[in-house]
């Protein structure tokens, strides 16, 4: 990956036992399920996408070179007049860009309660190095139909600040099924948990997957 940083994963593992990963797809329910099962278990919750921004003003054209791209563009370069697929290849968080300002915020944490982390920025390929429990991360998997219901109406508010944004929302939903197809094939290879979201699962029964996975 362009964008990973040299860890001593080693000893990183070993500072990170107490923390849970809940990777996935965009809109597969990863922040509800992380805080329904942070309430059961009396967990830490910290949402990666709640610090976007506050990582986005601390990056450098240096470590986040694609973020800064795409920080200089309007929404129409953003999401309009390129194809899914360079969207997909130059889209900084999908590149691991300020991965590395996550593990400090977790280092920085209290290892009690233990923490469960959540969002699209855990790359199973970055979360692996880190595990010293292999079952203590998983990832959401939503199916077409799942993302296209959720996350379409999500889109278009965002999106309405383009030029076109039905244009803007088939190229978003696009990029997120090639992304999704990226987790998928991460977590096979790399033998990690994944489960796969579909539009009839209950958020009892995913939260309840998820626990399992998870071993709480």
């Amino acid at each position: 990956m362009r964008s990973e940083k040299i860890f001593d994963h080693g000893a990183l593992r070993e500072e990170l036992r107490h923390v849970y990963w809940i990777g996935g797809g965009s809109a597969a329910g990863k922040t509800t399920i992380a805080h329904r099962i942070a309430a059961q278990h009396h967990l830490h919750v910290y949402a990666t996408d709640d610090v976007m921004s506050e990582h986005a003003s601390r990056s450098t054209p240096e470590d986040a070179p694609a973020l800064q791209e795409f920080m200089g563009m309007d929404m129409d370069e953003r999401w309009v007049n390129r194809d899914p697929k360079t969207m997909l290849d130059t889209f900084h968080w999908f590149e691991g860009e300020c991965f590395d300002m996550i593990v400090a915020d977790l280092l920085s944490l209290p290892k009690k309660p233990s923490v469960i982390v959540e969002g699209f920025r855990l790359l199973p390929e970055l979360v692996h190095p880190l595990l010293a429990v292999p079952h203590h991360a998983v990832w959401f998997i939503p199916t077409p139909g799942f993302r296209y219901a959720v996350f379409g109406e999500r889109g278009l508010r965002f999106l309405a600040k383009t030029s076109d944004p039905e244009t803007a929302l088939r190229n978003l939903l696009a990029r997120d099924g090639m992304f999704t197809e990226r987790l998928q094939e991460q977590t096979k290879r790399l033998q990690l948990l994944a489960i796969t979201v579909e539009a009839n699962m209950s958020e009892d029964d995913l939260a309840r997957r998820a626990s399992r996975g998870l071993r709480l």
